[in-house]
């Protein structure tokens, strides 16, 4: 591979930028007001910008393996979150264009670019065999040597907002850098097996597949979101970000779906052993025995961490399973907000309104429903504000034509007003519902 030309390096690090220089807002600022961007947090014209499949009513068929009867009343969707005793730091706030943001990323993944050509470059370069197959091995050391160096940064990131040390952007970029960077050395991988495949006498070594298995960990459809916002590529929108002294647990509302990334350190055991293919599938399914009730898993993997995917009709859930503990260490969750089965209704009524508020866990999605009082029917372009215990009211949006708005629930008490001047509905002290851990995590 060639050196990358000048030109072309300018081009890496300002493509992804255009997108986002229109929509900053003043100062620089990401907290881009949802309302005033055309939507609310949880609009619905969002693209969705990760590679995860959507599984619905209408392709469930198309999905491979047997599909049971689903139990709709005992249907719960589990989901990792900090510990159960940790002392754990709770925000919810709006993650919109950042052109600072958007510029770090752009020289970051050029930087990271422009290292792998010159690593392909020099294995290219060998003179013999024997100094071509030294070159790959020093340039798959390295990538060892560089994850280690994620895992650090990360623990690092998640410890410096855990003590309210960084705020939710410094977390977010920070985790977007990180998983950026797993990125370009997974690819990069997937070079050096080619490489290897092409040199006489050699093969790819082992370790290699095992490396880019554990380089997945540091991504995530969060992650991906709070990227596409960040460059205005999708509308503002809300993240719910908790994190505790190794763990960190975010989601937010994206094209119809509640989506969740979960890491605990705690359950990931460095040093483990191998953990084989069904092992990793009998822990994911002890641990979400509803989900995996749903559809059989598929697993992939080697050495000490296996991935574990489990696509239904309702959405997506991806695991990945540590050798040692045998137990899940990181989750990604996509769920089809109208099929959420998590919640518990609150229903208020006066001033012309019925108004239903759909409680979930902290983190998760709150749906609000709003009706006519007497004809039963939805009322479309009402707004909807959220305050969070003594804290101002906060719009969330306004109701579509299905009379519903959506937001994340906080993990404090809550009040939920809907306001159609003069007529206002309040719907006050609303708590989260326990959140539905894995059956290993309760």
């Amino acid at each position: 591979m060639r050196a990358l030309p000048a030109v072309f390096v300018l081009l890496l690090v300002l493509a992804p930028i255009a997108g986002a220089v229109g929509p900053v807002a003043a100062g620089g600022s990401d907290a881009l007001d949802p309302v005033a961007a055309g939507g609310s947090a949880a609009d619905p014209s969002i693209v969705a910008t990760t590679p995860d499949p959507v599984i619905t009513s209408e392709t469930a068929a198309d999905v491979p393996g047997d599909r049971p009867q689903v139990d709709e009343a005992n249907l719960t969707f589990r989901t990792l979150s900090t510990p159960a005793d940790a002392s754990s730091r709770v925000e919810i706030g709006p993650r919109g264009a950042n052109l600072g943001s958007s510029l770090s990323f752009g020289v970051d993944e050029t930087d990271a670019a422009m290292e792998t050509a010159a690593v392909v470059q020099r294995i290219e370069s060998a003179d013999t065999e024997t100094e071509r197959q030294r070159e790959i091995l020093a340039a798959l050391s390295r990538v060892e040597r560089d994850e280690v160096s994620l895992n650090s940064r990360q623990n690092e990131a998640f410890r410096e907002h855990a003590a309210g040390n960084i705020s939710n952007r410094e977390l977010l970029d920070e985790l977007v850098r990180i998983a950026a960077t797993a990125r370009e050395y997974d690819e990069r991988l997937d070079e050096l097996s080619e490489l290897a495949d092409e040199t006489d006498g050699f093969s790819s070594p082992t370790r290699l597949d095992e490396l880019q298995v554990a380089l997945q960990v540091y991504e995530g459809p969060v992650r991906d979101q709070a990227l596409a916002a960040a460059r205005g590529e999708t509308a503002a929108t809300d993240i719910y970000v908790e994190s505790s002294d190794g763990a960190v647990v975010l989601a937010t509302i994206d094209d119809g779906e509640y989506v969740r990334e979960a890491f605990r350190t705690d359950r990931w055991d460095r040093g483990g052993g191998e953990i084989s293919n069904d092992d990793a599938i009998n822990a994911t399914a002890a641990a979400y025995p509803e989900t995996a009730a749903l559809r059989e898993p598929d697993a992939f993997g080697a050495g000490s961490v296996q991935r574990i995917t489990i696509p239904h009709e309702f959405g997506t859930l991806r695991t990945f399973v540590s050798g040692g503990t045998e137990q899940v260490f990181v989750e990604h969750q996509r769920i089809a907000l109208d099929a959420f089965p998590d919640s518990e209704p609150v229903t208020e009524s006066g001033d012309g309104f019925n108004v239903t508020v759909d409680r979930s866990y902290a983190g998760g999605p709150v749906t609000v429903t709003v009706r006519d009082e007497e004809a039963g029917e939805p009322v479309a372009d009402v707004t909807v504000t959220k305050s969070v215990g003594d804290g101002d009211s906060q719009s969330i949006g306004s109701t579509n034509r299905n009379g519903v708005v959506r937001t994340l629930s906080p993990a404090d008490t809550y009040r939920i007003t809907v306001v159609d001047e003069p007529r206002v509905v309040v719907v006050s002290g609303l708590e989260p519902i326990a959140t539905p851990r894995p059956a290993d995590d309760a």
